[in-house]
């Protein structure tokens, strides 16, 4: 079957620009050299690990995804980055002491060799963060002029066929969408007269559509998906997706939230309570911080529920996420989720969830998924919203006056059935009727 998009080839090298060589920075790119060097293996990973239906169930059909759709090979990836520290990206994961001393140490010749560009920081939007490695300028417009220099040197320095930007850095305090995010003449002012409201994670998505590269905004920022970058990613064709990787305990709500609707099942309240160590942690302890991913959060529940259509299910729940920061966790966070739900004839029950998860653990192969697929999707010309990659993210980009799609099940089922698209195979729809008559007729 012919293939309805065109699809370049995946040629010559992938420049993966990290925003951010922290936690997950690290051990996204220490996960991608152990793994080439067959020292572990892409666990979580879609691309690397997930398979894909095609046609009927009687066909057999069902190939890896790498290698039914032209994605970038591991070996093809090329890593850089920006970071408020000067640290190596050795001295970053020993840091963060999210991968063990032996797998750090495997690579170690592979991340000392990775020292982190200047960043563009304002301590403004990340209140509990400062370090030195920051750069100047006069304005907001020069700082991100900066970073398209940036790219652009990196891109030629290292031979890279192509680049993605990939924000793995720290939440910024919240900001609302304003009249300064309409249009691209108004921002590019506010960018030169300094205004409060565009913030670092804007200049670095303004400074990607400006280099031609896709960008993935994994925290909650309000970045990518402000009106003016989002219509000139759609302009230029080039890919955006975001906000805030999904890992932890809004992936367990993605999951269970689908199987209570499915089930007609009501709920009256659902708690959640998190304690987490890391540098996410400390940043979260910041309320302006704490507000922007609570809304991310927040945001699950609703458009999975719809209590809009089913009020005597849903119309009178309630919903509180509280984050702690607890330096002796590290990296390992802990969520508890109290749910409190009934059934027929409204009788009360109970669901516990006790979740012991490692943050970056999850979000590494998120990253990297999502660094494959922006880069297909680029070269299959798809600008603008990814909204296919909803899968991926806790709060995902969306059109104005569009809900987004949270049920984790539909998400995976428009992500494979983009995939069946754009290589030209028929879409699947499950309903399955055409089997029966098949086998009655045998």
């Amino acid at each position: 079957m012919e293939h309805r998009h065109e699809i370049a080839p995946a040629e010559g090298k992938l420049g993966v620009l990290v925003v951010g060589l922290g936690a997950v920075g690290t051990t996204l790119i220490g996960g991608v050299h152990l793994i080439r060097k067959g020292i572990a293996k892409p666990i979580g990973s879609v691309t690397q690990m997930g398979t894909i239906r095609l046609g009927k169930r009687t066909d057999n059909r069902t190939p890896q995804i790498k290698d039914f759709v032209p994605l970038a090979k591991l070996d093809d990836l090329v890593f850089g980055g920006w970071d408020i520290f000067e640290d190596t990206a050795y001295e970053a994961a020993k840091h963060a002491a999210v991968l063990s001393n032996e797998h750090i140490d495997a690579v170690k010749t592979e991340l000392q060799a990775l020292r982190p560009m200047k960043a563009v920081f304002d301590q403004n939007y990340v209140r509990r963060l400062n370090g030195p490695n920051v750069k100047s300028g006069a304005t907001k417009y020069d700082l991100a002029m900066q970073l398209v220099d940036d790219i652009k040197t990196f891109k030629e320095k290292n031979g890279c066929s192509r680049i993605v930007v990939l924000w793995a850095a720290s939440t910024e305090t919240f900001i609302r969408v304003g009249d300064i995010h309409r249009d691209l003449k108004t921002f590019e002012a506010a960018m030169k007269s300094n205004h409060a409201d565009v913030a670092p994670s804007m200049l670095y998505c303004w400074a990607a559509l400006q280099a031609g590269v896709p960008f993935i905004n994994g925290a909650p920022n309000l970045s990518a998906d402000v009106p003016c970058l989002y219509q000139l990613a759609k302009e230029r064709k080039i890919p955006v997706c975001g906000k805030d990787f999904k890992t932890g305990q809004t992936l367990m709500k993605t999951i269970l939230a689908p199987g209570l609707k499915a089930r007609m099942l009501g709920l009256s309240g659902w708690f959640s309570t998190n304690i987490l160590g890391n540098r996410d942690g400390e940043v979260l302890d910041d309320p302006g911080s704490f507000k922007t991913k609570e809304e991310s959060k927040l945001s699950v529940l609703d458009t999975i529920l719809r209590p809009d259509q089913f009020p005597d299910l849903y119309g009178d729940y309630t919903h509180l996420v509280r984050i702690n920061y607890y330096p002796p966790r590290g990296d390992n966070k802990e969520g508890w989720d109290n749910i409190d739900i009934f059934g027929w004839l409204g009788y009360p029950m109970q669901i516990k969830v006790n979740f012991l998860c490692r943050d970056s653990i999850l979000a590494a192969p998120v990253a990297l998924d999502l660094v494959l697929f922006n880069d297909l999707a680029q070269r299959a010309g798809m600008g603008g919203i990814q909204e296919w990659l909803s899968f991926f993210f806790k709060s995902p980009m969306h059109l104005e006056g569009l809900y987004p799609e949270h049920d984790l099940f539909i998400q995976q089922i428009k992500m494979k059935n983009t995939l069946r698209y754009l290589m030209g195979e028929t879409l699947i729809t499950h309903l399955g009727v055409e089997y029966y008559d098949y086998f009655e007729d045998r």
